[in-house]
């Protein structure tokens, strides 16, 4: 496939946000990896250019087979995906409280995070295959259990935050399908239901269910009242970060929270880390080129040549949706903290592997309906 039948704005603002993001793993991580765990101050850095160049591999194979390929290979992902779940409950190792990886000893790896896009290449296979059946309740909901069951497993690991993004992209695919009126109307009386029964049940359990760091997490107003308890201490020096970079920042490297004030800077409080030292213009930046990115994606999804390539890449947009709203939200202290890393930006292994094979996707989209196009009006 040649370069020119990619989608290069999207392409060049993935490459951008890698090389930012590898920049900023470094001086976000360094102090962590020195002070609290003894390594190398470059360990964390090294390693996320590994999973970049890992990642950058996958990209290149979702590229070159044909999505099909995938699709058609969905069901069997799916089954090995339930089983390495399910396994996780006997074999997994704990990490910040919840038991969702498999140690191999030189990598860790997250089925659930790499289940998100298999669950997109589910569901495209599938309505792609009853297209002409989606007026038809059952046919149309089918696919969902499945789905529950995914989401269950995450949710008793417990690692709420992905079980929360999981959830998101079946319900915006769902969304997305070319449904009549008559046939989504009983279905958003069903979702509605179901979501004020289970907000319900929160209400009247106080959310007994949730153990008791995950209803720390809800108490998200006023955090730096409560600095000394953990509820607290987190955001609140998320928000010193933001408060500290100002309009243009402290400089490359200069951040001071990153000195072990917040335990997770590389991770799921980078963007702190990046206004701080770069400042407010630079992480607004940030957010309209997320923002470009997205549009570049939903507009390959509206313009896909089938309904499966149209829902992987909606399922894309989702995804990458998703984790921006939900980590920011958090760090910012608007919602609940959960855990969700920042596309491209955040550390991660399994998080990177998958999101650039997504990416990969979403070229091959967009290639694929560039040769349908350019077959058409050759005739």
């Amino acid at each position: 496939m040649k370069k020119t039948k990619l989608d290069k704005p999207l392409l060049i603002v993935m490459l951008i946000f890698m090389v930012f993001g590898l920049i900023m793993v470094l001086s976000a991580s360094s102090m962590a990896s020195y002070m609290r765990y003894n390594k190398n101050i470059y360990d964390y850095f090294i390693k996320q250019g590994i999973f970049m160049l890992l990642g950058l591999v996958a990209f290149f194979i979702a590229i070159y087979f044909p999505t099909k390929l995938f699709k058609k290979l969905s069901p069997f992902l799916m089954v090995i995906l339930i089983g390495s779940l399910l396994g996780l409950f006997a074999l997994g190792e704990v990490y910040n409280a919840s038991q969702s990886w498999y140690d191999l000893k030189f990598f860790t790896v997250q089925p659930s995070e790499i289940g998100k896009i298999i669950i997109i290449l589910y569901l495209a296979n599938y309505y792609n295959k009853h297209k002409d059946n989606l007026d038809n309740q059952w046919t149309l909901l089918k696919p969902l259990l499945i789905v529950i069951i995914i989401f269950v497993c995450v949710a008793m690991q417990p690692d709420l935050g992905t079980a929360s993004v999981i959830f998101g992209i079946t319900i915006l695919i769902f969304y997305a399908l070319p449904l009549k009126k008559e046939t989504r109307g009983p279905i958003n009386k069903i979702f509605i239901g179901g979501i004020l029964l289970a907000g319900h049940s929160i209400f009247l359990t106080g959310g007994s269910f949730l153990r008791d760091y995950q209803l720390e997490r809800f108490k998200f107003l006023n955090p730096c009242e409560r600095y000394e308890d953990e509820s607290g201490y987190q955001l609140c020096n998320s928000l010193i970060a933001f408060k500290n970079g100002g309009l243009t920042g402290q400089g490359i490297g200069e951040s001071t929270q990153k000195y072990l004030y917040l335990p997770e800077a590389h991770t799921d409080f980078i963007f702190p880390i990046i206004v701080e030292e770069w400042g407010l213009i630079v992480g607004l930046i940030i957010i309209a080129m997320y923002l470009f990115m997205l549009y570049r994606i939903l507009d390959i999804a509206k313009n896909a040549n089938n309904l499966g390539n149209s829902i992987i890449a909606y399922g894309v947009f989702a995804y990458i949706l998703l984790h921006i709203s939900i980590n920011l939200i958090g760090v910012m202290g608007i919602g609940p903290l959960t855990g969700v890393p920042l596309p491209f930006l955040s550390y991660g292994g399994s998080y990177t592997l998958t999101l650039l094979f997504s990416m990969g996707l979403v070229q091959r989209v967009h290639y694929e309906t560039y040769k349908k196009t350019k077959k058409v009006s050759n005739k």
